[in-house]
């Protein structure tokens, strides 16, 4: 089991609050530091990470009316004696959501979406090696560019944002999908009008990501979950597995390729593979998120965005149906 070190910094006045708090929240220890000079305190609570988010959402209902209170989270790698898990009554472990609260979520997440000099390079930088690994047909190069995975990050941005009503998070992830997308088909396009078309026609590589069935549906919701689960998990290992599976930047250079060579059915193809990739990525981590209790901190702010959330999901789910039998059609 994993454990964090919430470290509060707050007024001396809370002192009685946050021990009661602490006994109240099933914290495992906890210590207070002597008062300083600024009439603040240093409470620690080492927690559990499956009570990490709901022993900081109480922590901010206690404090939110106060200034100059801060709560930083850090983890531990390991406690002598160790820790054992608590045991329900009926002998199975308790449930854990995840290592990461909401907080950090949000933080992770959006790095993925800033649209910065580094996340334009990364963009170029992806499209020239994914170009490169599909006209010379070499699957290594392609998985190179796909653990880059520049795309990726706004898509997953965009479904947080709308699970936690942020709209700056959601015109951010808005305007770093535009960006990305436009970039790279900027480029792709340039690539694909210089390229004679006899150099990657043949190119299995190209020609793999020129199509879509049922199977790619199931590949992209089970890897857009996946990455969800990694990321709430706090286990950054599995996304280059993830990475790989439900890349976008393939099927976007491969469209823009064609496009460029005036191969518009196999620039049609590219772009239902596309989009089935973006919408099953946003639709499971929607999902993932929801089953895994990620959702605003207060009530008013869950009830604000319960609609607009079902709208997100029926949007997305509408969408993925359609596609579902333009794919059929075309292998019918």
């Amino acid at each position: 089991m994993s454990l964090r070190i919430l470290k509060i910094i707050a007024k001396d006045a809370q002192k009685d609050t946050m021990l009661k708090l602490a006994d109240e929240v099933g914290v495992i220890e906890h210590w207070v530091s002597s008062k300083s000079n600024s009439s603040a305190r240093e409470f620690n609570f080492l927690v559990s990470s499956e009570h990490l988010q709901s022993i900081t959402d109480r922590i901010q209902r206690n404090l939110g009316k106060d200034e100059g209170w801060r709560i930083i989270i850090t983890p531990v790698e390991t406690t002598i004696p160790r820790y054992e898990e608590e045991i329900e009554e009926n002998g199975n472990a308790k449930k854990t959501y995840g290592s990461l609260t909401r907080e950090a979520l949000y933080d992770q997440i959006l790095k993925g979406a800033t649209t910065n000099s580094d996340f334009l390079i990364l963009v170029f930088l992806s499209t020239l090696v994914t170009a490169i690994g599909l006209i010379t047909n070499n699957l290594a190069v392609i998985i190179g560019a796909m653990v880059i995975a520049p795309l990726l990050g706004p898509n997953l941005a965009l479904s947080f944002g709308i699970t936690l009503g942020d709209k700056n998070m959601v015109k951010q992830a808005l305007k770093a999908n535009a960006i990305g997308f436009g970039l790279t088909l900027g480029l792709s396009l340039a690539m694909g009008f210089i390229t004679p078309p006899e150099n990657f026609i043949t190119s299995h590589e190209f020609l793999q990501r020129t199509d879509v069935g049922f199977g790619g549906i199931i590949l992209a919701l089970a890897s857009g979950a996946a990455a969800v689960l990694s990321l709430t998990s706090g286990v950054s290992s599995t996304m280059v597995g993830v990475m790989v599976a439900v890349a976008l930047m393939p099927p976007t250079v491969t469209m823009g390729i064609a496009a460029g060579a005036g191969l518009m059915e196999q620039a049609y193809g590219a772009a239902l593979l596309l989009a089935i990739n973006i919408i099953c990525v946003n639709l499971s981590a929607k999902a993932v998120f929801t089953l895994k209790g990620i959702k605003p901190r207060t009530w008013y702010q869950r009830r604000k965005i319960k609609q607009s959330l079902r709208l997100s999901l029926a949007f997305w789910s509408v969408w993925l149906v359609i596609l579902a039998i333009v794919i059929y059609l075309r292998h019918g």
